[in-house]
């Protein structure tokens, strides 16, 4: 299937799930993500979840990442040239939530990307390569691309992964690993 369609099928996938289904789901997730060895990273950038489009909750992910002592890094979009803002969130950093519904910080200590080890990314579906399908503006795919070469990316579903994305294209970057409920 291509990307455009994918969209449309995934976010309705994610509109009949059902509560009790998604805490099901995140719970799985989050099992997963608590495994993995956090050891060689400090810096883990962590989307915050736009509540109208059904997104997996991190915030206990990043709980749990505060209690390791990793710093948490979190973005700020600018819609004006699709790119992302990095800063530090601290305990007291102050969110707000943008028309697009994206919680944000609004008095947050600026990040540079080169100092980010690993990334979670937001994701509707994600194909056995772990390419991802997302809103479509290209934001994380630009953000990933001015990463370190030894970023890790992964990327959280409630979904497994499908077999192809058929419009892949040189701008799209694979993810190291996609995790999904088993």
């Amino acid at each position: 299937m291509y990307k455009k369609e994918l969209r449309k099928l995934y976010k309705e996938k994610r509109k009949n799930l059902t509560l009790e289904a998604i805490k099901q789901l995140q719970q799985n997730i989050y099992k997963q993500v608590f495994e993995f060895n956090f050891s060689t990273v400090k810096n883990v950038h962590v989307f915050l979840p736009i509540e109208r489009q059904i997104e997996i909750d991190t915030y206990p992910i990043i709980e749990f990442l505060r209690s390791k002592e990793k710093n948490i890094i979190i973005s700020k979009s600018d819609f004006s040239t699709a790119t992302l803002q990095h800063f530090l969130f601290e305990e007291h950093t102050e969110l707000e939530v943008n028309k697009y519904g994206i919680p944000e910080p609004i008095n947050a200590k600026e990040i540079t990307v080169k100092e980010i080890d690993l990334v979670f990314v937001p994701l509707l579906v994600s194909d056995k390569l772990n390419y991802r399908v997302g809103y479509g503006k290209g934001f994380y795919d630009r953000f990933l691309s001015e990463c370190k070469k030894e970023i890790i990316t992964i990327g959280l579903n409630f979904f497994k992964p499908i077999d192809k994305i058929e419009d892949k294209n040189e701008f799209d970057v694979a993810l190291h690993k996609v995790i999904f409920p088993k």
